[in-house]
C-alpha cells in the first residue's frame, strides 16, 4: 500500500513539473538574454556643516546691536513690544480678551458670503468651515489679532497686528472680498 501511494506521487510529481509551460521559458530566455539590469550609483552626500549663531550684528561696526534669540521663550509667549509710528503709542495684542470664534481660522480659509445692514449697522456673513458667522465692525477674526475697522458693501477691512523677524509687532491692514454668486 505504501508503495502504491509512493509511485502514485511520483507520477503526479513528474506530470506537474512537465514541458506544460517550457516554450515560455524558452522565450523568455531568448529574450533576456542581453538585458541586463544596471543600478545608477547613489548620489554623493553632502557633509553637513553647521553655520554658527552669532548674535551680535555682522553689519554693526560697533558691535553693539545684538540680534533677537531666535529660540527665546518670549517669542512664542508674543510679549514683545513696539512702538506705533502713527499713533506714538505701544502696539501689542490683548493677550487677556477672550478669544472670538473666528479667530481660530486663518483669513485665507474665511469667506465672505453676505452682507446686511440692521438699524443703520452694517454686517457681514462670513463662512468658516460650515458655519456661518455674523460679523460686525469691532469683533475679531484670524489668527494674527484681525480687528474688524469697517464693512462695506463688497468688502470687510481689518487691521493686524503681526511680528516681524525682529519681534516686533507691526500693523497689517487685510481685506476680505465679497464672493461672486456661484463662487466658491
Amino acid at each position: 500500500m505504501k508503495r502504491g501511494l509512493v509511485m502514485a506521487l511520483g507520477l503526479f510529481i513528474a506530470a506537474c513539473g512537465g514541458g506544460e509551460h517550457q516554450d515560455l521559458k524558452e522565450e523568455l530566455k531568448k529574450l533576456t538574454v542581453d538585458l541586463r539590469g544596471k543600478v545608477a550609483d547613489l548620489p554623493v552626500v553632502k557633509p553637513y556643516q553647521p553655520v554658527p549663531y552669532n548674535p551680535v550684528d555682522p553689519e554693526d561696526k560697533d558691535k553693539k546691536k545684538v540680534l533677537p534669540d531666535p529660540f527665546s521663550s518670549s517669542k512664542i509667549e508674543l510679549l514683545f513690544v513696539t512702538k506705533a509710528a502713527s499713533s506714538g503709542g505701544v502696539l501689542k495684542p490683548d493677550l487677556n480678551r477672550p478669544k472670538e470664534p473666528l479667530e481660530a481660522y486663518p483669513l485665507e480659509s474665511v469667506k465672505v458670503v453676505g452682507m446686511l445692514q440692521q438699524a443703520k449697522q452694517s454686517f457681514a456673513l462670513v463662512r468658516a468651515d460650515a458655519t456661518v458667522y455674523r460679523v460686525k465692525v469691532g469683533n475679531y477674526m484670524g489668527q494674527n489679532f484681525g480687528l474688524v475697522t469697517g464693512i462695506t458693501e463688497s468688502q470687510i477691512q481689518l487691521r493686524e497686528l503681526v511680528q516681524d523677524a525682529s519681534g516686533d509687532w507691526a500693523e497689517r491692514v487685510s481685506t476680505l472680498q465679497l464672493q461672486e454668486v456661484g463662487g466658491k
